[in-house]
């Protein structure tokens, strides 16, 4: 079984319950060193003091600021002492609805469990109840020396918490784009092309569909060279569709996401030889057509002549 990161208390209203915290994703990157390049010499990082120049034990070290122009430093026992519960304690302030909580606040996922085996039936009782409430529980907590702002929701048979950025942490967009556009005068059938589009691509979210394809690139790039073989690489991204082609980019894609093709994509280049293309069959349809109408009207009017009467 997995470690908890964190053990507690659960509190809302006079109900406690015993918790704990494990973490609920893991990346699958490769676990990559630092080694001096053209050798297999590792690279090592060492905590030393600037002033000797030696190596300093992990237990020796405190954590330390400037208050004014005196430099105050604190041990972790006392960062413990003045933290809520001495950290052991995760008091919910209010039930939400779902809705009401932004995603943009969300950092990180882990899984709430029961802390003990005596906890089950609290833990289940809270569960339960915000599942038929449709509702999720906003509280903080200290962990690691640092307060969290954090979400609970029911999952399942499980409680998931959400750790949340508080409301000052988020930047503003307007003060970091500079070029974001404001109203801008939009045609009516682009409007109406570019709805459908989204309306064809759209369908339900399965996780599973999705896979890290960079990482398995990278792991194959590892294996092809432990083997001195060589690795295709991957195709540049697409060029900006001009404004120009707009209409015609979206009418193309359109019809690819009709046909089952939504998620390839087709350069500039490529749409005005498909364009072109279609074009040059849509004529020579066209004068088949006339053609075939030309030797229809022939043939009638052929027809519809008469044979002369053989004289006595």
């Amino acid at each position: 079984m997995a470690r908890a990161v964190w053990t507690g208390v659960l509190s809302f209203g006079l109900v406690s319950v015993p918790v704990a915290l494990y973490s609920a994703t893991e990346e699958h990157t490769p676990d990559f060193h630092q080694y001096v390049k053209g050798t297999a010499q590792r690279i090592r990082y060492k905590r030393v003091s600037e002033k000797t120049g030696k190596e300093v034990d992990y237990a020796d070290i405190v954590k330390g600021a400037k208050v004014g122009s005196k430099l105050v430093t604190l041990d972790q026992d006392e960062l413990d002492a003045i933290a809520p519960g001495k950290s052991r304690s995760l008091e919910v302030a209010t039930f939400v609805d779902r809705e009401e909580v932004d995603p943009l606040l969300f950092n990180k996922t882990y899984w709430l469990g029961p802390g003990n085996d005596e906890a089950k039936k609290t833990y289940a009782l809270l569960r339960d109840a915000m599942t038929a409430e449709d509702k999720v529980a906003i509280g903080m907590f200290v962990m690691r020396g640092k307060q969290y702002l954090c979400c609970v929701r029911p999952d399942g048979n499980t409680l998931a918490l959400e750790t949340m950025f508080f409301a000052d942490e988020v930047r503003e967009p307007k003060k970091e784009i500079d070029n974001l556009p404001g109203k801008v005068k939009l045609a009516a059938n682009e409007i109406k092309m570019a709805r459908q589009l989204v309306s064809s691509m759209s369908g339900p979210f399965r996780a599973g569909d999705y896979r890290d394809t960079y990482t398995a690139a990278v792991n194959k790039l590892l294996r092809a060279k432990a083997k001195n073989r060589e690795v295709s690489t991957a195709e540049d991204a697409p060029e900006p569709t001009n404004v120009v082609d707009l209409m015609e980019a979206l009418r193309e894609s359109v019809a690819n996401a009709k046909s089952g093709r939504g998620g390839k994509k087709t350069t500039k280049k490529t749409a005005a030889k498909k364009t072109a293309a279609r074009r040059t069959a849509a004529k020579k349809t066209a004068a088949k057509k006339t053609a075939k109408k030309a030797t229809k009207t022939t043939k009638r009017k052929r027809t519809s002549k008469k044979p002369a009467r053989k004289s006595a």
